[in-house]
């Protein structure tokens, strides 16, 4: 973004207060910072030896950016002040402003910047370790570089532990986003991105404000060839209220948030270790063109430790060519049991040439890349010289086979950062411990397969009425449900509906058995034993006289000759729009907890790729013989779903379970559907009120 350019790369600097101001500028003279530092003091004559300003107007030229190190009550007025003059912008450090419940005070925070762009408040703010210019008031672990990565975090202790990394990764950027006031975390990412000297971006997301405008953001990115990779809190109840606590931050569901984040193109992962060694892959090399693997090992320990990992990720451990196995075979010897990962054992340990040759033959184009697990002794009471003509045959056998290579140690101290930013500068990838490593390998073979098509994706807005996310929602019972799927296209069975058990099984009369009786009035139908299945005509009202709390009765015809059963569900997120729940269904939902979610919108392709994710996705292929489930019946039925939710902006939620899917058909045998409790809508609506969305 280019109005946030003079913030991010300044030639200028103006600093406000004292002490983090002090320290601001401690920094940026250690980092070698080139261009001007302005202090304004109204008070002190220098801070940290350099001359101070008495204030703005005083100021020999207009600043690129400023820090504000001073109070909340004082930061407005100067703020004001500085973007009269055009500052090229700020960062607000104060706290006290709506992370502590004082919205009006930000407000005026913000209306005070007008145009001039404002990061923060309660912002720990940036490091430009290519420039050297840090709006930092801390100490920091990073170095100057010529390009790197940028590290973004809506929490300023992440953002410090994460610059802090002592694994080789080269960072271009640290930066806090602190309230996202005015500027937002895809405000910041975009603008980074935009950098030439950025590979890719690592971020800690607790909440995001606007999904489109960050789904455009992240497709730019891709179509740039710069990649994204992110940790989202918040997916727990413990962990929305601590973000809440002090960021203010919408946490969003897990599920969504992790489709969308899918959908949007960029990497999730689950810990600050694999974030880290993730984007040293991407830095490096970029997205792997594939999944398939090759390792060397100096003891089956590792191999066996190696395999075992791996296997709860996405990598392929192809077999070796049977030339390359034969040249193996004759390099290693008998005693040497050839396969991959490859226990090469000792006998060639320090012998380079040999060395190489050996790496050379678990190399090629059957693989994407290759490691070497090597585990570096420490430094302060060993020597690492025997280890050094393993590195130099791994190089030498990548550049000769044209294939990508890593140092993977199999515990993150064993890969020290002196020779990890040492490797990287070699162009060989340093991988710090197999559980991360492994991780990050499978993120980055991923990484090509989430390259969206031209057009970007974006999710559907969020309800813009009177009616919100938070408003009271009312069950419509089954009947009603039913007969609003039916006008939308989707498939129910036939049923007929009875108030009372004697007129059941006249008004049966022209259904097919088996029938299914549901007593209607409850959620939990089957826990409250409100349904009974496979029943003739003339056993329809005894068990409806056992249902005794029921409200109203529904017959229907039941689905004969099932192959699956799919749980569809579709309800409104305050954050993505509409989120998608495709799981295996009927008794199994609970019990499996088998489930795919996708933010609408969502292609026929996109669904049917869901589906193929499934653990129970065999049983819809025919699995050992058996029938093939019409799946695309059953993503006709999801589509009509997602149109009809789409269009009616009154339904909160839509629940089937399940969606019987048969050879050529797929039927809703059983439907839940939420509307918001409005008066628009409540002459409508049957049953219970719920009190919440559902």
């Amino acid at each position: 973004m280019p109005r946030l350019s003079r913030l991010f790369q300044p030639a200028s600097i103006v600093v406000f207060g004292s002490g983090w101001a002090e320290n601001v500028i401690t920094q940026c003279q250690k980092m070698g910072f080139a261009g001007d530092i302005w202090p304004v003091h109204p008070k002190r004559k220098t801070i940290a030896g350099v001359p101070c300003f008495a204030s703005v107007a005083a100021l020999p030229g207009v600043p690129d950016v400023a820090f504000l190190g001073i109070n909340r009550d004082a930061v407005i007025e100067v703020t004001r002040q500085l973007a009269a003059i055009g500052c090229g912008g700020a960062v607000c450090f104060a706290s006290g402003f709506a992370e502590s419940g004082q919205l009006d005070r930000q407000q005026q925070l913000v209306a005070a910047a007008g145009d001039m762009p404002l990061l923060g408040p309660n912002c720990y703010g940036f490091i430009n370790y290519l420039d050297g210019a840090l709006l930092w008031p801390d100490q920091h672990g990073g170095r100057r570089c010529t390009n790197g990565v940028a590290l973004i975090s809506q929490s300023s202790n992440i953002a410090i532990n994460l610059g802090m990394q002592a694994r080789g990764l080269p960072v271009g950027y640290v930066g806090c986003v602190g309230n996202q006031a005015q500027t937002s975390l895809t405000d910041m990412v975009a603008a980074l991105l935009e950098d030439p000297r950025i590979t890719a971006a690592g971020l800690y997301i607790e909440g995001i404000h606007d999904a489109g405008e960050f789904a455009k953001m992240a497709h730019a990115a891709r179509q740039n060839g710069k990649y994204i990779v992110a940790i989202k809190a918040g997916k727990t109840a413990a962990s929305q209220q601590a973000a809440g606590a002090h960021t203010a931050a919408l946490a969003g569901d897990a599920a969504a948030s992790s489709a969308f984040l899918q959908q949007c193109g960029v990497i999730e992962v689950n810990s600050l270790d694999a974030l880290i060694e993730t984007l040293k892959i991407l830095h490096l090399f970029g997205a792997l063109p594939g999944n398939r693997i090759s390792a060397l090992c100096c003891s089956g320990g590792e191999a066996g430790l190696l395999a075992d990992m791996s296997v709860t990720q996405d990598l392929s451990w192809p077999e070796l060519p049977e030339y390359n196995a034969t040249r193996l075979a004759d390099k290693l010897g008998p005693l040497v049991h050839l396969a991959n990962p490859l226990d090469y054992h000792t006998f060639i340990w320090g012998d380079e040439a040999a060395m190489t040759e050996c790496f050379a033959n678990m190399m090629g184009d059957w693989v994407d890349l290759c490691c070497l697990v090597i585990d570096f002794p420490r430094a302060d009471r060993c020597s690492r010289d025997a280890w050094m003509p393993a590195v130099a045959a791994l190089q030498t056998a990548a550049s000769k086979t044209g294939t990508k290579a890593a140092l993977l140690a199999s515990l993150p101290e064993g890969m020290p950062d002196d020779i990890a930013s040492w490797l990287m500068d070699e162009g060989l990838l340093p991988l710090c411990g197999f559980e991360a490593g492994l991780a990050a390998l499978t993120s980055a073979a991923n990484a090509g397969r989430n390259l969206s098509q031209e057009t970007p994706w974006v999710p559907l807005a969020t309800i813009t009425t009177s009616i919100t996310t938070d408003s009271a929602t009312t069950l419509v019972d089954e009947a009603g449900a039913k007969a609003m799927l039916r006008a939308n296209g989707i498939s129910c069975p036939a049923g007929i509906t009875g108030d009372t058990p004697s007129e059941l099984a006249h008004q049966a009369a022209r259904l097919t058995p088996p029938l299914a009786l549901k007593g209607m009035g409850t959620l939990h139908k089957s826990e409250q034993g409100f349904v009974a299945l496979g029943l003739a005509h003339a056993e329809l009202a005894q068990q409806a006289k056992a249902m005794t709390d029921a409200q109203r009765f529904l017959v229907e015809e039941m689905v004969t000759a099932p192959v699956a059963e799919l749980l569809v569900g579709l309800r409104r997120d305050p954050q993505y729009g509409i989120h998608l729940t495709i799981a295996s269904g009927g008794i199994m939902t609970e019990l499996w907890r088998d489930s795919q979610s996708l933010i609408l919108p969502a292609s026929r392709t996109a669904i049917a790729a869901a589906l193929g994710r499934l653990q129970f996705a065999a049983l819809l292929n025919g699995f050992r013989g058996r029938p093939t489930a019409d799946q695309q019946s059953a993503i006709d039925q999801i589509l009509a779903l997602c149109q009809l939710i789409t269009n009616d902006h009154s339904i909160a939620a839509i629940e089937i379970n399940p969606l019987i899917i048969t050879i050529n058909s797929a039927i809703a045998a059983d439907a839940l559907l939420w509307r918001y409790h409005t008066p628009e809508n409540a002459v409508t609506a049957a049953g219970q009120n719920t009190g919440a969305s559902a």
